[in-house]
């Protein structure tokens, strides 16, 4: 009987232990534009990166990895990433949370949250002309939107001129 329970007890936290897994899973949010405006207004002093991305775009996926690595590398800087997906929202549960969760992304993921795809792209910087990926350097007052996809070293270089 002992046996049975010392069993038992076992695997029960094995299992306990593997539902921690998804505790520990990147949460991923609804975004408005003002709601990212907001936020970038908070920290005056720290460099945004805000990365606009879908799962159905390749050059987006390509790149996502770098915006990863520069975050972690320059962790001693005050730098946020912010990934923003534009996938449509019906996509968050079945496209966008288990891209997340199979890539183990540490930035903030967001799914964007609007309806007139013209007016949040002029809002976001009236130059776009809605490709992706597509990302927005902010810091302060100051404001860098270029529409391509990035290397690491491309994106490195970018974030040194601009910080």
């Amino acid at each position: 009987m002992k046996k049975n329970f010392t069993f038992l007890s076992c695997f029960i936290l094995l299992a306990c232990g593997n539902n921690n897994e998804t505790v520990r899973t990147q949460k991923v949010e609804l975004l408005t534009v003002d709601r990212l405006n907001e936020r970038i207004k908070q920290g005056k002093d720290t460099t945004y990166i805000v990365n606009f991305w879908a799962t159905w775009c390749a050059p987006c996926i390509k790149e996502i990895p770098h915006f990863e690595k520069l975050q972690q590398e320059k962790k001693a800087d005050k730098l946020k990433v912010l990934l923003v997906s534009l996938d449509n929202n019906d996509r968050l549960e079945k496209s966008v949370i288990p891209f997340v969760k199979q890539r183990e992304l540490k930035n903030e993921v967001f799914l964007l949250d609007e309806t007139d795809q013209q007016v949040f792209i002029d809002r976001i910087d009236k130059t776009w002309s809605g490709a992706i990926p597509a990302t927005l350097f902010v810091k302060g007052d100051k404001r860098k939107f270029l529409e391509k996809e990035f290397t690491y070293r491309t994106l490195l270089k970018e974030y040194q001129q601009f910080k």
